[in-house]
């Protein structure tokens, strides 16, 4: 049988007037939750995988690059499979990225996790430099800015339509730097992960951290 005959089958057996939905991808749908972390996917999904990351961990960029599109394709994209990436900073630098990764809407979130993992050779380079400068403001906010500012973060970020305005705004946002600190407390004295990037699945900690301990630990979502 074609599949125009199976199409036009499909149809038939709609009720008078009714129109097929398209089926849903959940692989676009970005939402957050209380405590900060942003998910992509379905928010009820029956698997729900947590990566606690740090964007100046080679190994969380080298994981981001190899699993993000399959992770999408084969899983989220079911709405059997969410993905809530949390924050698991270890210094300054860290700190700085991940409250300019959240700028914007949530939406836009993911895009931004993902270009500065991609770029993450380029701009942690600028960082070492900037690291071996001795003039450095003292208080903490400002001292993000200047991070921003010097390192070509703030650049990058211009590139994918974000104003200084907009950055130093995030950069001063208390509640998100709140909840930044908190996912950090709690992936190393609760969660107790080992490294970054580290992964829970359904609240229990998966051994190893890169993805084909992640996808041995998912279920099979091919039926």
């Amino acid at each position: 049988m074609t599949k125009l005959r199976l199409a036009l089958l499909a149809l038939l057996a709609l009720p008078a007037g009714a129109v097929a939905a398209p089926a849903a991808n959940w692989a676009d749908r970005v939402t957050m939750t209380p405590a900060g972390g942003h998910v992509l996917g379905n928010p009820a999904a029956s698997s729900k995988l947590v990566e606690y990351i740090s964007y100046t961990c080679p190994h969380c960029a080298h994981f981001t690059g190899e699993a993000s599109a399959p992770l999408k394709a084969n899983y989220v994209r079911t709405g059997k499979v969410s993905v809530e990436i949390r924050n698991a900073v270890r210094d300054k630098y860290d700190l700085t990225v991940a409250l300019l990764a959240r700028c914007g809407d949530p939406k836009r979130f993911f895009g931004n996790h993902e270009a500065l993992f991609a770029n993450q050779e380029s701009w942690m380079e600028k960082v070492v430099a900037y690291d071996r400068d001795a003039a450095k403001p003292a208080d903490q906010k400002a001292a993000l800015r200047d991070i921003g500012q010097k390192t070509g973060l703030y650049t990058f970020m211009a590139k994918r339509g974000y104003k200084p305005a907009q950055l130093d705004a995030c950069i001063n946002d208390a509640n998100a730097m709140k909840q930044i600190l908190a996912m950090t407390d709690e992936a190393w004295n609760k969660v107790q992960i080992s490294g970054t990037p580290g992964f829970t699945l359904n609240g229990t900690l998966i051994r190893g951290s890169d993805w084909t301990h992640v996808q041995a630990a998912l279920p099979d979502v091919s039926h």
